[in-house]
């Protein structure tokens, strides 16, 4: 069943790309949007035959490979994996619903975006971790060139950029799984934790660094995140979808399940410093946005803030953080995915992103009214108001990390506020006031001005990610029912960190 994860988004892409004549971009993309249609189904399937109750791997599928080297075909999925497959499904699919403007080489494109789907569901459900790094490293190229050659004029550089910064992260990632498996003498690349007294603390803190800086730089937390804004400035819409919404979630499962899975006492011991890492992270992520005209960037840069949301509770490792923590990676996915495809409605209707050019799109006869009000649902999940997604993430991450990192979590709750203010100062500058598209002269022909209708079908997919984010957030039992057991089974006990040097200080 976990197998067909992969081979629906991998076959199809080698059928996208072998498709015989030249056939038209129209044709292809109903094509691709079939199959992630399917995989959707196959991953609802999967959320049908997965027992919540059952802690530990559910739905195991292997097979033998190359046992010498340690590289096992096996897959599972957990209350951890499964709600970030879903979120992949979804992803996708909205991506290529929303690539209507591809004409250019569709075949690679569209087999592109299945080869990163099927990419990403392996990572999720590798049981084995060679078999995670494959799966991490698969993607990357394909990410590369949908940047490089659908992007914007600084496209070059940026993928250059992302390609180095992704190299290096999954450099130490392997680094430190084959230097998990040098210094245990064993090639068995199994997922199973460190037991007390297997390796010194030090050899734990050594490798356990590699991978926090490894998926650190994926997330991205500061100061690794310089790639981000770059990569999602030049990206086209649906790959900007992809590269926030699911994308920067390898990473911080990495985190959770190779960091804290792998390494619980050496993260104990670190702990205190990822909480501080975290916050700033938090606030770093949140002033930069505030200084942004560009609406793309500052959507971007608010990720490294929300990103960081995601250490804090996996810092403080307690089992209603670490649920917080997955509530985050997919609320976060959700809106993310919502904010940029509103932003790429703007830019198609008026050819610029910036805040002060742009004025009263919310006009209800000439402006982008479907979209501003999206705009404002999508805003408002971020900032986490209640009975919206962001909320109750946030309110679980802030209330599980409180007793453990006070401090921390109190800074964080401040790069929250900021969140506000910086979605406030987008909606206020771009949707509010007398309708213009450009500062020079704002007296000149500002009445004569009038955007092209944005039809509600070609924001179906706007509208089904709010909706998602508002059931969130009004029903959190649905997603809280799939991990609680998971993520109450990765926690840490707490006098492991009380015990820890600073922690519980901070």
């Amino acid at each position: 069943m976990l197998s067909l994860l992969l081979l629906v988004p991998l076959l199809g892409a080698l059928a996208v790309g072998l498709w015989p004549g030249n056939a038209d971009a129209v044709r292809i993309r109903r094509a691709a949007i079939a199959l992630l249609v399917v995989q959707l189904l196959a991953s609802l399937r999967v959320l049908l035959a997965f027992d919540p109750s059952l802690a530990g791997m559910q739905l195991q599928e292997g097979l033998a490979w190359l046992g010498s080297l340690g590289l096992e075909y096996r897959l599972a999925i957990d209350g951890l994996s499964l709600p970030l497959v879903l979120v992949n499904a979804a992803l996708c699919l909205v991506a290529a619903i929303a690539s209507r403007d591809v004409q250019a080489r569709p075949r690679l494109y569209f087999g592109l975006l299945l080869v990163i789907s099927g990419a990403v569901n392996g990572a999720f459900l590798a049981d084995n971790l060679l078999l995670f790094f494959l799966f991490y490293e698969l993607e990357l190229i394909p990410l590369w060139l949908l940047i490089a050659v659908w992007g914007g004029a600084n496209r070059a550089y940026a993928a250059t950029k992302f390609l180095i910064f992704t190299a290096v992260s999954a450099v130490l990632i392997l680094g430190a799984f084959l230097g998990l498996a040098f210094t245990t003498g064993s090639a068995d690349f199994s997922l199973t934790p460190i037991a007390a007294g297997q390796l010194s603390m030090g050899s734990q803190v050594l490798l356990l660094g590699a991978l926090l800086v490894g998926f650190g730089i994926k997330i991205p937390l500061f100061p690794f995140h310089t790639w981000l804004p770059d990569a999602h400035t030049e990206a086209s819409t649906p790959v900007s979808v992809l590269l926030a919404g699911v994308l920067l979630k390898l990473g911080t499962y990495g985190l959770l399940r190779f960091g804290l899975g792998l390494f619980p006492e050496a993260w104990a011991e670190l702990a205190p410093g990822l909480a501080i890492w975290a916050a700033v992270s938090v606030l770093y992520g949140s002033l930069a946005a505030i200084a942004q005209r560009d609406m793309k960037r500052m959507v971007a840069y608010s990720s490294v803030g929300h990103m960081g949301y995601v250490l804090l509770a996996a810092a403080a490792a307690t089992p209603l953080s670490l649920l917080g923590a997955v509530f985050q990676m997919v609320s976060h996915g959700l809106i993310s995915a919502l904010l940029f495809l509103l932003v790429g409605a703007v830019y198609r209707a008026t050819g610029t992103r910036d805040l002060e050019v742009l004025r009263g799109l919310l006009n209800p006869e000439r402006g982008l009214p479907l979209t501003g009000s999206l705009m404002i649902v999508g805003v408002m999940a971020s900032a986490g108001l209640p009975g919206m997604a962001g909320f109750i993430s946030e309110f679980l991450v802030f209330r599980g990390s409180l007793t453990t990192f006070p401090l921390a979590t109190l800074l964080s709750m401040v790069g929250s506020g900021l969140t506000a203010v910086y979605f406030l100062l987008l909606v206020n500058r771009a949707f509010f006031g007398r309708l213009a598209i450009t500062a020079a002269d704002p007296d000149s022909g500002v009445l004569d001005i009038r955007l092209p209708m944005v039809r509600i079908p070609d924001q179906l997919p706007c509208i089904a990610l709010a909706g998602a984010v508002v059931l969130i957030g009004l029903w959190p039992a649905g997603l809280g029912r799939i991990s609680e057991v998971a993520t109450r089974g990765m926690a840490l006990l707490p006098s492991l960190i009380a015990t820890a040097p600073g922690g519980g200080a901070l």
